[in-house]
């Protein structure tokens, strides 16, 4: 296992500071891929290698790339010819990272964001986001969520998701409200739909297409009438058993999406490491915690949260994972306003950890 970031159009002066925190892996999460899209929206395979090898000058490799599936979920269940276009699109992305010499493309399953319902103040007076389903609303689902590469607000001010609406970084997201009912069937016949139109195409290529979990799982009969069905280890199962025997059908293993399904964090997300880690299902790992569980959390710096952080790197190295490990979802601050010194605080714990372990 390894120390990594993931980062969005890094500067030849970010990828240096990457490499002096210990980095050896880099994700590219720009969204859409602007450093290797053309005019018409396909990847050229060359500007994806020129990528991988600008990265590998850092002394750093590039492990991944985000695939930005857009709406082709939800279009799937509304606008079933937008969402085979889209599909055939993709297919293109991915024979085009494979050409380029990229391993892995990560990608999300979620429709309607990540939700989340405001903002607490955390220690020194960080400013955490936080959900909490019995304070859901939707205009705090406006201010407080992700979408796509958009920050929540802050709780000070700041930037509103709102201003990014309809803007490509949103990556096809919307709020629950605009999305209309999406049932438990709808949700596993949009997810279904993906898989079947994609993972030909990455088997093919030798490429891994590493799913991120919905975050955050939500109460029974969901919300707005949305239902997250990868929202919990059984729906996991499920997803994995879509394609059982394939090598290029796996996760993008969000510790803190993990945690955030049960009342029990630390059991949880140790369960998910020791039944999906044998089965070569971890492609990648988001090594964040939360402080709380299910329904009731706010996020958090690793080493303060409700997850044990070091029983992760254990049972890791017991079920031998042995990839990439990145931080992600660090609080928001005002003395940090790019975030650097967050993530680097994330990256040297887990360094500390793997050296410990």
């Amino acid at each position: 296992m390894y120390i990594g970031e993931q980062l969005i159009e890094p500067s030849d002066a970010r990828l240096r500071l990457s490499a002096q925190l210990g980095c050896r892996g880099i994700v590219i999460d720009t969204r859409p891929a602007r450093e290797v899209i053309e005019p018409d929206g396909s990847w050229s395979p060359a500007k994806v290698a020129a990528l991988r090898r600008r990265i590998d000058g850092f002394g750093l490799r590039l492990d991944g790339m985000a695939l930005d599936v857009g709406a082709i979920l939800l279009d799937s269940l509304r606008a079933p010819e937008r969402a085979a276009a889209t599909a055939a699109r993709l297919r293109q992305h991915i024979r085009a990272a494979a050409e380029g010499g990229v391993p892995l493309l990560k990608y999300t399953v979620a429709m309607v964001g990540i939700t989340r319902t405001g903002v607490v103040e955390g220690r020194g007076g960080m400013q955490c986001s936080t959900f909490r389903a019995a304070d859901y609303r939707p205009e705090a689902d406006a201010r407080f969520s992700y979408w796509g590469t958009v920050l929540p607000e802050d709780g000070q001010g700041g930037a509103s998701p709102l201003d990014a609406k309809g803007a490509p970084e949103t990556c096809g997201q919307v709020m629950a409200t605009e999305a209309g009912a999406i049932s438990e069937a709808d949700g596993w016949r949009a997810i279904e739909f993906l898989v079947s139109e994609l993972l030909p195409t990455a088997e093919k290529a030798g490429v891994k297409l590493a799913c991120h979990p919905h975050d955050p799982a939500y109460p029974p009969g969901g919300l707005n009438g949305v239902h997250h069905v990868l929202g919990s280890l059984d729906g996991l199962r499920r997803f994995v058993a879509l394609a059982p025997e394939s090598p290029s059908h796996g996760f993008n293993f969000c510790q803190g999406t993990i945690a955030e399904m049960s009342t029990r964090p630390t059991e949880t997300v140790l369960e998910a490491i020791r039944e999906f880690g044998p089965q070569k299902r971890i492609f990648m790992v988001h090594f964040r915690n939360i402080s709380g569980g299910y329904l009731d959390f706010r996020e958090a710096m690793p080493d303060e949260g409700s997850v044990d952080m070091a029983a992760c790197i254990r049972a890791y190295r017991e079920v031998g994972y042995d990839g990439i490990l990145c931080p992600d979802h660090v609080p928001l601050s005002d003395l940090d306003p790019g975030r650097e010194r967050f993530f680097s605080f994330a990256l040297g714990y887990t360094r500390g950890l793997l050296q410990a372990a």
